[in-house]
């Protein structure tokens, strides 16, 4: 396959190293910033700069937030070759890949979304690595009239760079889940850091902190577009949370420290069936 790679920040930046390096494509690298193509080009993650010739492309993977992932496919649909596969790796779906497929279609062109769960918690190309899909679970959602050889395709490239277990699943139910599994730990991350306390943690610090601190480095405009495009699941799943603190916060100022040992047991016993569950065990 000939790819288009649009945008070489992190993700697009590792999506053009991967291929490199594990499979046999011609790679295309396409980024504002001519400087980052040169590095790519240099790096040899990609075969070619972007030359502005639209034509040619089996399958065109635009790696931008997803508000200018859809502006650039709004100026640029026609310009491919009918019939080409367009996707986009955004950590949204919904709605928007239905925009983005009344696009493409509107311009002859085929669209189904994809969402690699890998990353970083600091962005940009110069953070990519060629092995940052390994293992990682890799999201597929196609419509209900999508091309199950679109499917394969897509599944067949993420396998090929390394991922672990592909999900098939619809636009909306990946909103739905991904607004517990990634976007409310990222609002927590934020709020987390928000105490006196952090400027003084040096030395009082282990894993558990370095856990729930490490993603608040997070992109403020990325994940704000994320989080007002899912909006409606994800102030459900936060809703959620802050009732339950409620229940520990009560349990502090009650002085009840059987109601605390009973939430505290019952966040191990669920967690506890969770792994059970993910190793195919019996709960």
């Amino acid at each position: 396959m000939k790819i288009l790679v649009v945008g070489l920040g992190l993700i697009g930046g590792s999506l053009c190293k991967a291929m490199k390096k594990y499979t046999p494509y011609f790679v295309v690298g396409c980024d504002l910033n001519h400087d980052i193509e040169f590095s790519a080009l240099r790096d040899v993650a990609i075969d070619m700069e972007f030359d502005g010739n639209f034509s040619g492309f089996d399958l065109v993977i635009i790696s931008l937030f997803p508000d200018t992932a859809e502006k650039y496919l709004t100026e640029n649909a026609a310009k491919f070759d009918k019939n080409t596969l367009i996707t986009d790796v955004c950590g949204i779906k919904g709605d928007f890949s239905l925009r983005m497929k009344k696009i493409a279609e509107e311009n002859g062109l085929r669209y189904l979304g994809m969402h690699p769960m890998a990353g970083k918690e600091f962005g940009g190309y110069h953070n990519s690595s060629a092995d940052l899909f390994l293992n990682a679970n890799f999201i597929i959602t196609p419509f209900e009239d999508s091309n199950s050889e679109d499917f394969e395709k897509l599944s067949t490239l993420a396998k090929e760079i390394g991922a672990g277990k592909i999900v098939n699943t619809s636009p909306d139910n990946h909103d739905k889940m991904i607004a517990y599994t990634s976007q409310l730990a990222h609002i927590v991350s934020s709020a987390y850091v928000k105490s006196p306390q952090l400027d003084l943690e040096c030395g009082f610090s282990g894993g558990s902190f370095q856990d729930m601190t490490r993603i608040a480095t997070m992109n403020e405009k990325m994940w704000t577009d994320l989080f007002m495009q899912n909006k409606e699941h994800l102030n459900f799943e936060l809703e959620l949370l802050i009732e339950n603190l409620k229940k520990y916060s009560e349990a502090l100022k009650n002085s009840d420290s059987d109601e605390m040992l009973r939430l505290i047991a019952e966040g191990r016993k669920l967690k506890e069936n969770n792994l059970r569950h993910r190793q195919g065990q019996p709960n």
